[in-house]
């Protein structure tokens, strides 16, 4: 695991959060394409999280943490990035559990992930949750209002078919380039409606 400090690249700081809801392939896509724009991204995956990424990705741990400048432990809450001092330009949540949503909904910071996601709220900064599940429950509905109310963006990735896509990568990275733009990295390049 690298928990040294890196050194920005002027392009910006993206902390990366991954956790156990289906769609692994969303936040690795995201580290991947951060790091082709030049994007520095602090990852923390839960244990739930790195589950999913071998069950769906078949990565193990030092796969996915290859793709991310700095890598920290869920458990680690001494890290950079829980406090807000440390400025990143904003965070992604991808795929975002339910159970991650409801901590970050209810302030609820036990481990790094959410305690970062907390940290990205009160600093004002842009918070994103690609959440995962269907049907939403009434609790589910609820949690997305609350972190809409606070400043968060709930974004799932619902894929959209205008563009005509012709295969789930490319879904999946037209929702990538979505959620980059959205996160404030100006090099993103989602495909623009021109109209009919």
């Amino acid at each position: 695991m690298n928990t040294a400090q890196a050194s920005g690249s002027g392009a910006g700081r993206l902390i990366v959060g991954i956790t156990g809801a289906s769609g692994a392939v969303y936040g690795v896509r995201l580290l991947e394409r951060a790091r082709a724009l030049g994007v520095q991204t602090h990852l923390v995956a839960t244990p739930a999280g790195l589950l999913n990424v071998h069950h769906e990705l078949g990565l193990d741990r030092k796969g996915l943490e290859s793709r991310a400048e700095v890598a920290h432990a869920p458990g680690d809450v001494g890290a950079c990035i829980a406090s807000g001092s440390f400025a990143s330009d904003a965070m992604v949540i991808a795929p975002c559990s339910m159970k991650t949503l409801a901590a970050v909904a209810h302030g609820f910071g036990d481990n790094l992930l959410t305690r970062a996601a907390d940290v990205t709220l009160k600093e004002r900064r842009r918070l994103l949750l690609l959440v995962r599940e269907t049907p939403f429950n009434l609790a589910h509905l609820r949690n997305m209002t609350a972190v809409t109310e606070m400043g968060g963006i709930v974004f799932p990735p619902l894929p959209a078919f205008y563009h005509r896509p012709r295969s789930i990568d490319e879904l999946v990275d037209e929702t990538v380039e979505r959620v980059l733009q959205l996160a404030g990295v100006g090099q993103a390049r989602p495909k623009e409606w021109q109209g009919l």
